[in-house]
């Protein structure tokens, strides 16, 4: 049978007053870091989840944080919602997730139910079709908590977390042309997102590095994200069909990553034999590919985590937040066989 425990079972077992034990898990900076440790390693211990129903009568918030991104089952975009839950529910607040699916439309109706549903803020990870920001921008202008996270809006002043998206990059181009490669094409997303222009800005600067000319044809965009196996499919085929032929890809998403490979397969040549690969991707099954994948792995549990502390500050602070903060973590290079010269 379900037990349900209350801050005052919690103060009982640990000999605390309810009010430290209610202030421990709500984060404040009255509560030494020890005590708060020892409150939530034991709130962790018995599974201890506030009640939403009276939260919201005490102080009238709902307790829930809506989520915007294209794609639940992207690799990057799972591993980001365990980071934004695991901060979440121990704080008390249930997580709505919302897909947009690369669609603008989608994203606006998306928006408009997790208002419709009271959320107390938003994460927001904005998709491949976004050019109009005026939604955001009423809302951050009506003090409404909102924190973009990997896709960020240039043109808004938001909290935002995102990956270092040009050294990753660049380290990824230059590790290539280490390897001996002169040749090499970029395969990335669209060009509205500022993830993709932060890319492929990285990959003409670690050619220009080493030297190497710039070939416009060697650049090919998915709108779709590689949500459209057939898009990907065209643009992996140009690519290919190009004279001279690219040595090797650098790839700019985790879809767009894994596809590539079995696309390439598909057409009969190998990899690296015939042309190597590295690529952004969060897959936990990169190493089983064959050859396994070098890639590019951004900190999305990190991430999700950062995104989410921020916007619960924000949803509790009594004053509205005037100053906003951009925190931009280091991506890996996970080296395999993927990119090696033969």
């Amino acid at each position: 049978m379900f037990e349900s425990y209350t801050i005052k079972d919690i103060a009982k077992a640990l000999g605390l007053s309810t009010s430290t034990v209610s202030r421990a898990l709500n984060g404040s900076y009255e509560i030494g870091t020890e005590t708060k440790k020892l409150v939530l390693e034991y709130a962790e211990k018995i599974n201890y989840r506030p009640n939403p129903i009276a939260l919201s009568l005490k102080d009238q918030k709902s307790h829930s944080i809506g989520v915007v991104v294209c794609e639940v089952a992207n690799n990057y975009f799972s591993q980001a919602i365990n980071g934004i839950e695991s901060i979440a529910y121990n704080r008390g607040y249930h997580v709505i997730i919302t897909q947009t699916h690369e669609s603008f439309a989608r994203e606006e109706a998306n928006i408009q139910h997790l208002l419709s549903r009271h959320v107390d803020g938003l994460l927001v990870s904005i998709s491949a079709e976004t050019t109009d920001t005026s939604q955001f921008k009423y809302l951050l202008d009506k003090g409404f908590p909102i924190v973009f996270f990997d896709r960020v809006v240039a043109d808004i002043e938001a909290h935002k977390v995102t990956a270092d998206n040009f050294k990753g990059s660049f380290d990824a181009v230059e590790l290539l042309i280490k390897e001996g490669f002169t040749k090499i094409a970029h395969l990335t997303n669209s060009n509205n997102l500022l993830i993709s222009r932060e890319r492929l800005e990285a990959y003409r600067a670690a050619l220009n590095a080493h030297n190497i000319p710039f070939n416009p044809e060697y650049v090919k965009h998915c709108n779709h994200g590689g949500m459209v196996q057939e898009e990907v499919e065209v643009a992996v085929n140009e690519l290919l069909n190009l004279n001279p032929r690219p040595e090797a890809i650098f790839i700019a998403s985790d879809r767009l990553t894994t596809s590539c490979i079995s696309i390439i397969k598909r057409l009969g040549l190998g990899v690296p034999d015939n042309i190597a690969i590295v690529g952004f991707t969060n897959s936990n099954v990169a190493e089983l590919f064959d050859p396994p994948l070098t890639v590019i792995r951004q900190p999305a549990f990190q991430i999700g985590q950062i995104a989410t502390e921020i916007l619960i500050k924000n949803i509790e602070s009594k004053y509205p937040l005037t100053e906003f903060v951009t925190q931009q973590l280091q991506t890996e290079i996970i080296l395999r066989s993927s990119s090696n010269k033969l």
